[in-house]
């Protein structure tokens, strides 16, 4: 590809599960509250839930790792300081 993206974001569910976490230079785990998901409309699909891991032993496997019971805004400061450090990252070769 001539022009790669900076960064690019790829949602997977079952992600440690499948042993998929080596393909990506960093891991990034974000999670709610089951009330927090449930009031925001995204509750965690029945079947799927019970093959995911715990969101504890998740959040300990990733290299970024955030509970996003707070404002859009939080997050927003915590997904920017994100990108910020993978550039450093590729910036000083550490990827």
């Amino acid at each position: 590809m001539p022009n790669p993206p900076d960064i690019c974001a790829t949602e997977v569910p079952l992600l440690y599960e499948v042993g998929g976490e080596s393909r990506f230079d960093a891991v990034v785990a974000l999670t709610a509250s089951e009330r927090l998901r449930a009031r925001r409309g995204r509750p965690l699909a029945g079947e799927r839930a019970g093959r995911q891991l715990p969101d504890e032993e998740k959040l300990m496997r990733a290299d970024y790792a955030y509970v996003n019971n707070r404002s859009l805004e939080d997050l927003d400061t915590y997904v920017a300081g994100v990108v910020a450090d993978l550039r450093r990252r590729r910036d000083s070769g550490l990827t």
